[in-house]
């Protein structure tokens, strides 16, 4: 037994009767069942677009161990058509879920364009690797907004339509929405022809599309033998507002198949957005690990389903909340990418406390300054020490200590602990660290210098 040692006041009635629960509010989000939501992890994929951040196959498959481990549902692997490495990603996957080191039930998905040589390519791979075509799940994408359609994507439409480059410019947006239709459909239908289960589609940069286009991208797209559809906010400008009235929409004109929602993180959003969609009618959200991503990244996992469980009740089966921790500890190591120390739910600092007045109440009851249980995420409440201490944390510590609190001593010790701090402070220059920070991000990736630099070396071999 520790000497005195505090403990949290033992509450005479319920929590729900001394605060109103967080999920307390009125809403119009309707979600499906939890047992019926399905996490769609990106990390592999999308998360590695990060400048900077690239994954070896050993990386990858070490995050699809934990990533199965936490209880995803879906993977997405990237394009194994596209690279060797990718190969042996796809490789290593597959062989880790048939052997048991990821689970049996995780859906492994990989990306393809709407054209026979992309899909040919990625069956040739599943063929020369030895699995079954049916054993993964394909993703087969087109545009769906106009400028996509005619800027983008519009030559090859021209060139599949067998009419001149020319008249790239002059052709109205309807026939780029139709040529697009036939491109995507026809890709479905030969995928499934060639002995693809399970083919999901969608068109890039949906949430600046018309949603009359987007509907009948999908109807059709179903039609062909798609099995989901996916609409994507390629470019993070989402409001909650627009999720709510446009995914609902989307949902509503095919209630009877399932629909993935995919949103980036620009304005700060993407989680809430994620959640709004989930309530109008989404059944699939994608997310990364630690919100990485191109930009400013994509949905953060944690975000999402933190939000899910504390605002609206909903805790996803089978998943590990208690390893988001764990989870966001191994990506940094893996990516190089740091996380902020307030970070929600997995910064460092969310369940630390310094001031006197938040240290004297958590220490009555935790439940005073937090609504979320560190335990749930697998922490433990932690004290800093410093100039905004007061006398009891500073008892806490003798206590944990095995010393005596004796109020003489617990002065001093606050005094020294606070002119310690303060010394620290006048003596600490953050600039170094600044510059270190800064240098390592921009050395993860190969600079324009270094393109030219290598350009110029090869021309004199």
């Amino acid at each position: 037994m520790r000497i005195g040692e505090l403990k949290p006041v033992q509450l005479q009635e319920a929590l729900a009767e001394l605060v109103r629960p967080p999920s307390m509010f009125e809403h119009d989000l309707q979600f499906a069942d939890a047992s019926q939501i399905r996490i769609y992890d990106d990390t592999l994929r999308d998360g590695e677009q990060m400048p900077g951040v690239a994954f070896s196959p050993a990386v990858k498959y070490e995050l699809a161990r934990a990533l199965s481990d936490i209880g995803v549902h879906i993977m997405d692997v990237g394009f194994p058509a596209v690279s060797a490495s990718e190969r042996e990603t796809l490789s290593r996957i597959l062989q880790g879920r048939r052997v048991g080191e990821l689970r049996s039930d995780l859906e492994v998905l990989c990306m393809m364009r709407s054209n026979r040589s992309d899909i040919d390519a990625t069956m040739d791979v599943i063929d020369d690797l030895g699995f079954r075509r049916d054993e993964v799940s394909y993703f087969i994408f087109t545009s769906a907004s106009d400028l996509h359609l005619k800027y983008k994507l519009g030559r090859t439409l021209l060139s599949r339509e067998g009419i001149p480059a020319s008249e790239w410019l002059e052709l109205p947006l309807s026939f780029y929405r139709d040529a697009n239709l036939r491109l995507l459909t026809d890709a479905i239908t030969y995928a499934r022809e060639r002995g693809a289960e399970l083919v999901e589609f969608g068109g890039e940069d949906g949430s600046r599309a018309d949603p009359e286009y987007i509907k009948r991208l999908h109807q059709q797209g179903f039609e062909a033998g798609g099995a989901r559809a996916a609409t994507p906010d390629t470019v993070g400008c989402y409001s909650p507002y627009a999720v709510r009235t446009y995914i609902s929409q989307l949902k509503a004109a095919e209630p009877n198949h399932p629909l993935v929602v995919h949103f980036h993180n620009d304005l700060g959003l993407g989680a809430w957005n994620t959640v709004v969609a989930l309530g109008s009618g989404a059944d699939i959200f994608t997310t990364s690990v630690n919100g990485i991503g191109e930009r400013a990244g994509n949905a953060p996992m944690h975000q999402v389903v933190l939000q899910l469980r504390y605002l609206f009740d909903l805790e996803l089966p089978g998943f590990k909340y208690q390893k988001l921790r764990e989870l966001a500890l191994t990506m940094e190591r893996l990516s190089g990418i740091p996380v902020q120390p307030t970070e929600p739910g997995i910064g460092q600092n969310v369940f630390s406390h310094e001031s006197g007045i938040h240290t004297a109440g958590m220490l009555i009851h935790p439940a005073i300054y937090q609504f979320m249980p560190p335990e749930e995420l697998g922490a433990e409440i932690d004290y800093v020490y410093g100039k905004h201490s007061g006398n009891l944390v500073i008892e806490h510590a003798l206590r944990q200590a095995q010393i005596q609190p004796e109020p003489e001593l617990v002065t001093a010790v606050m005094a020294e602990v606070k002119r310690v701090r303060e010394e620290r402070a006048e003596e600490q220059q953050f600039e170094h660290f600044q510059r270190i920070y800064h240098d390592h991000l921009a050395r993860m990736g190969v600079s324009q210098a270094e393109v030219a630099e290598i350009a110029r070396g090869l021309l004199t071999r």
